[in-house]
Formats: structure tokens, C-alpha cells, sequence
């Protein structure tokens, strides 16, 4: 740089004659704005982008799809008969299921700060939100035609289509008045329930006092407040100047970035993910399907042992399991395909094996 800039002068100076004191300032100027140049360009590559996707962010939205993906093939195996019935929707896979709801509903809030912190855009926001809208009425189509007594009417899309809408009210509130709401919206079902908003037009709301029956149901008391949190974590954020060291934490993703993709398109991995799943535990029930006896024999203990002790459970699935099989009706009894007078034959060895398991126990004593 120094001889490029010395022979530019010197070629200045053969050519034109001496050099005036007025040209200097001028030379020196553009000296000045190079070493500028060149210094802003480094400090921009060594520090994080202000701008542009957070890679963390996805990374985060990835490990929640992928989370999302182990639960429904657990859902799967268990609407299969493949592990004990009901083993997906009780217990410890019930919380994970609520953690992961929650783990999406606050990235939705937090997201929503990011992206209209300096004012709302509207026409990316509308797309968007016509694409969530859109899903989420074909995630009920379908389900009403597969699962028709379970179907979905107020899943986790319905609930982040709700939440993108009306967490736009709460961008501008300071943070701690948000994340004060948020504890309320959580908290409140503990506290407060009726049966007036038992019907299907009010249940969603979540204040109900029946649990509809659904395969995913993400009401807006508690799970609203979740995004009321992620809001309020990502006003404190952008108020206090820390969006930097957000950004900062992508360089220790380390083989964890690549995961971002993912959570890049988080709507299409979801539309596609159950379906595939679905589709391929369904098709393993014609390779190898699962034994009828072993399911019915691990739900009938698991449902029994809720009010009786193991001996008499051990006695009433043997009775029943034995009866079953010997009138044919364990297989349509475990596909759910039951008709009325197999229906009237199953409660009759119910009843038959509940009192011979009875008298059993009163002779054990």
C-alpha cells in the first residue's frame, strides 16, 4: 500500500508539475477513509451479524421438532398396539409432550420480538401466518377422517397461529408487565374452572372443567402464557442490548449447526414428519404385527392395577385373555372394531372374570 501510494504521487508530480499544498488535505482524506475502510471490514468479520437469521435460534427449533419426532413415534407404536395402550398420552410421555408444545410456544414469542422489534411487517407476517392458518385446518381435515373421535381442533399449529396473532398486542409492553401475564395465564387454570366453558365453541380456551378428547390439544390458558414468556425474554433482550451476545453463542453450535436447516423449515418438517411415521408403523403391522395377546395382557395389568392388587389383576387378565381368545373377539376387540353384540359378549366375560377373580381373592384370604 505504501509504494502503490508513493508511486501515485510521484506520478502525479512528473506529470503535472509541483503539487500544491491545497491537494494534500485531499490525499490525505482518501488515506484516512481507506484506513477506515479497512478497519470496519475487519470488525465486521470477527464480530456477529446484526442482522439475518440467529443460527442458535433454529438450533433450538430444530432439537423441539426433533423431540416432537421421537413423541409421535411413540404415538404411533401406541395407537399400533406395539407398547402398552395409553402409555403415550399418561405419565412421563405426557410431560414431554407438554414440554416440547412449550418449548415451540416460547421460540413463537421470541421470534416475534426479532422479527417486528423496529415495527411490524405486515406482508412477511401475513404470509406466514396464512401458511400456519392454512396447515392447521388441513392437520383437522385429516384427522377427522382418520381419527374422527379424536380429531384435532385446537392443536400446537392452531395455538401458534393464535398466539403469532395476539402476541402482536403485548411487542410493545414492557417486559416485566409481559412476563407477569405470563405467569397469570399459566398459573390461572390452576385456580379457576368451569363447566360453562365446557362446550367445543369455548373449550379451547382452556378454562374448561371436562378434557375434550383430542390427539393434540395446546388451549390458550396455560400454554399462552409460554409465549407470553418467550415475548417478554425477547423485549428484555433487544431492551438491554444482549441480541449481540445472542448472536455471539452460534460459534460454539460446533456439528449442531447443521441442524439448522431444520429449524429453517420448521412448517413443512412438521406437516411431513407423522405422516411418515405413521405410514411406516402402519405398513411394520403387516411384516410384523404385534401380538394380540402380549398387548392385550400389558393394557388389561396397566388398567387393572389402577384399583385392584396383582393377584386379582394376575387372575382377571388370564380369565379374560382366555375367554377372549377361545370367542374369537381378542382381535377385533384390540383393532377397536367391535360391533354391538361382540360389545354385549365382551362385558359379559368382563363381568364373569371380574367375579371368579373375586371369589378367588376372598378364598386367598
Amino acid at each position: 500500500m505504501v509504494f502503490a501510494g508513493a508511486s501515485g504521487f510521484l506520478a502525479k508530480k512528473i506529470g503535472k508539475g509541483r503539487i500544491g499544498p491545497e491537494r494534500e488535505p485531499g490525499a490525505m482524506t482518501d488515506l484516512k477513509r481507506n484506513s477506515t475502510s479497512n478497519a470496519s471490514n475487519i470488525a465486521a468479520e470477527s464480530a456477529p451479524a446484526e442482522r439475518g437469521r440467529i443460527d442458535t435460534i433454529d438450533v433450538a427449533r430444530a432439537i423441539a421438532l426433533i423431540a416432537m419426532a421421537i413423541y409421535h413415534f411413540a404415538w404411533d407404536l401406541d395407537n399400533f398396539g406395539y407398547v402398552t395402550r395409553g402409555m403415550a398420552t399418561s405419565g412421563g410421555w405426557m410431560v414431554f409432550a407438554r414440554c416440547i408444545a412449550s418449548s415451540f410456544l416460547f421460540l413463537v414469542g421470541f421470534s416475534l420480538i426479532l422479527a417486528h422489534a423496529k415495527g411490524i411487517r405486515w406482508r412477511p407476517f401475513g404470509i406466514r401466518l396464512a401458511q400456519i392458518i392454512a396447515s392447521a385446518l388441513a392437520i383437522t381435515v385429516v384427522t377427522m377422517v382418520v381419527t374422527p373421535d379424536s380429531f384435532v381442533f385446537f392443536g400446537i399449529l392452531h395455538h401458534i397461529a393464535f398466539a403469532s396473532l395476539a402476541g402482536l398486542l403485548f411487542i410493545r409492553m414492557p417486559w416485566p408487565l409481559t412476563l407477569a401475564l405470563g405467569i397469570v395465564v399459566i398459573v390461572l387454570p390452576l385456580f379457576f374452572r368451569s363447566a360453562a366453558l365446557d362446550p367445543a365453541y369455548l373449550v379451547w380456551i382452556g378454562l374448561n372443567e371436562k378434557a375434550p378428547f383430542s390427539n393434540d390439544f395446546v388451549p390458550v390458558f396455560p400454554f399462552f402464557g409460554v409465549a407470553l414468556l418467550g415475548i417478554a425474554a425477547g423485549r428484555a433482550t433487544v431492551d438491554h442490548q444482549l441480541l449481540r451476545f445472542v448472536r455471539s453463542t452460534d460459534t460454539y453450535l460446533g456439528p449442531l449447526r447443521w441442524t439448522a436447516v431444520l429449524g429453517r423449515h420448521s412448517l413443512a418438517f412438521y406437516l411431513l414428519h407423522q405422516p411418515i411415521l405413521f405410514g411406516l408403523v402402519f405398513l411394520t403391522t403387516f411384516v410384523a404385527p404385534p401380538d394380540p395377546e402380549a398387548s392385550f395382557a400389558r393394557d388389561c395389568r396397566q388398567t387393572c392395577l389402577a384399583t385392584q392388587d396383582e393377584a386379582f389383576c394376575a387372575r382377571y387378565c388370564g380369565c379374560a385373555r382366555d375367554a377372549l381368545v377361545a370367542d374369537d373377539l381378542l382381535a377385533a376387540l384390540m383393532a377397536g372394531g367391535l360391533d354391538e353384540t361382540q360389545r354385549q359378549s365382551v362385558g359379559q366375560i368382563t363381568e364373569r372374570c371380574s367375579f371368579e377373580s373375586f371369589m378367588g381373592s376372598q378364598e386367598a384370604q
